[in-house]
C-alpha cells in the first residue's frame, strides 16, 4: 500500500508517508541542496520510528507530521516537538550531512520519544526532556541500532551534568539546561534502577512509561505531573516515581554516581567501559537495555515495525500552517 501525504506544503517540497503498524508519519522535506537523498532521509525517519516503536510496543501516536528543514553545514540540529495535530516535529539537517551521519543520529529518536509523553506544566519540563534523553539510547539499543557499551560510556561521561549544585532548589525550581535535560535523565535512571530493585527486576521504568502512554498520555494531552507518576507507579506496583519526585522536586538530592556505576558493574577508562557481571546490580544493568525487556511486554508482532513510503514533489504554493 502506497500512501501520499496531503497536508499543505511549499512549492518544490517533497512529501512522503511512513507507515508504522497502525500509525502514519507524514514527512515533508523542504526544498534545498541536501547531500542526502529522499530515500536516505526516509531511512533515517524509519530508524527513529522503529526505535520508539520497539521501546513502547507501538508507535506513540496514530498520526504524526515531520518537517525536515535543510540548513547550512552538516549535522542534525534544532529538533522540536509540538502537540499540534496529534504530534508535529520539525528538525534541521545540514546540507553536507552524509547518510552515514543520519544513520547514527540520536536527535530524531529523541524528538519522537517526546510524542509518547503528556505535556506537563512548565516547572516540570525536566521530566519531558529527561525522559527523552534517557529513553532514546535504550530504544535504539533494543532496536539493534546501538550498543549497550556505547550508551553506558556516554552516561558515565554525561550524567554528572545532572548532579545538583549546592545552591540548586530542586528539579521543579532550577531551570538550567543541565538540570532540565540531565537532571531529568538522572531522575529517570534512578527511578529505573530503584523500580527494578523493588520488583526483583520484574518491572522497570519502561513498564511505567508504556502504561502512561497506553492510558492516553501522549504529547497531545495535558496532564498534571501527579497523574503521570500515579499512572506509572500503578503499572509497576511500587511508588518509586512519586517517592523519588518528592525527594528531588524542592531540594538538591545527593547522588553517588561512582558508587552506582560500581553497583551496576560499569568500569570506565574515560573513553570505553568494561562490564563486570558479578556486580550486585549487573542483572539490572543488563535488563535495562535487553531487547527481551521490550518483547516481554507486548506480542512479538508489534515489535517488528514495517514501513511503506512513497514520495512526490509538491507543486502547490500553499504555506505550511505550523511553526
Amino acid at each position: 500500500m502506497l500512501l501520499l501525504a496531503c497536508f499543505p506544503a511549499r512549492a518544490d517540497d517533497v512529501t512522503s508517508t511512513l507507515v508504522m503498524g497502525s500509525s502514519r508519519i507524514d514527512v515533508t522535506i523542504e526544498s534545498g541542496n541536501l547531500k542526502a537523498s529522499q530515500a536516505d532521509l526516509m531511512h533515517w525517519v524509519q530508524l527513529a520510528a522503529e526505535a520508539v516503536s520497539t521501546y513502547f510496543g507501538h508507535y506513540p501516536v496514530p498520526h504524526a507530521s515531520l518537517r525536515i528543514i535543510p540548513t547550512d553545514g552538516h549535522g542534525i540540529r534544532h529538533g522540536q516537538t509540538f502537540p499540534f495535530h496529534g504530534g508535529f516535529i520539525k528538525i534541521r539537517v545540514g546540507a553536507e550531512t552524509p547518510p552515514s551521519e543520519l544513520n547514527q543520529d540520536w536527535m530524531l529518536t529523541h524528538e519522537m520519544v517526546h510524542l509518547s509523553f503528556p505535556s506537563v506544566e512548565g516547572d516540570h519540563h525536566w521530566i519531558e526532556e529527561g525522559t527523552a534523553v534517557y529513553v532514546e539510547p535504550i530504544a535504539r539499543i533494543q532496536a539493534g541500532q546501538m550498543t549497550a557499551s556505547q550508551m553506558w560510556s556516554d552516561l558515565v561521561r554525561d550524567m554528572p551534568k545532572g548532579l545538583p549544585e549546592p545552591d540548586d532548589k530542586g528539579l521543579d525550581h532550577t531551570h538550567t539546561w543541565a538540570n532540565t535535560y540531565w537532571g531529568g535523565a538522572l531522575y529517570c535512571m534512578l527511578a529505573d534502577v530503584e523500580i527494578r530493585k523493588e520488583t526483583h527486576n520484574k518491572k522497570g521504568l519502561q513498564d511505567a512509561l508504556r502504561a502512561i502512554l497506553n492510558a492516553g498520555g501522549d504529547v497531545s494531552q495535558d496532564w498534571p505531573i501527579e497523574k503521570v507518576f500515579q499512572t506509572g507507579d500503578q503499572a509497576t506496583g511500587v511508588s518509586v516515581m512519586a517517592d523519588l519526585y518528592a525527594k528531588m522536586k524542592d531540594q538538591p538530592m545527593k547522588v553517588d554516581l561512582p558508587d552506582l556505576w560500581k553497583q551496576l558493574g560499569i568500569e570506565s577508562d574515560g573513553s570505553t567501559v568494561r562490564f563486570l557481571d558479578d556486580a550486585p546490580l549487573a542483572a539490572i544493568r543488563r535488563a535495562i537495555t535487553d531487547p527481551a525487556t521490550a518483547k516481554n511486554a507486548q506480542p512479538a508482532s508489534t515489535l517488528q515495525p514495517s514501513a511503506v513510503f512513497a514520495g512526490r514533489a509538491v507543486t502547490s504554493s500553499r504555506q505550511f500552517d505550523l511553526p
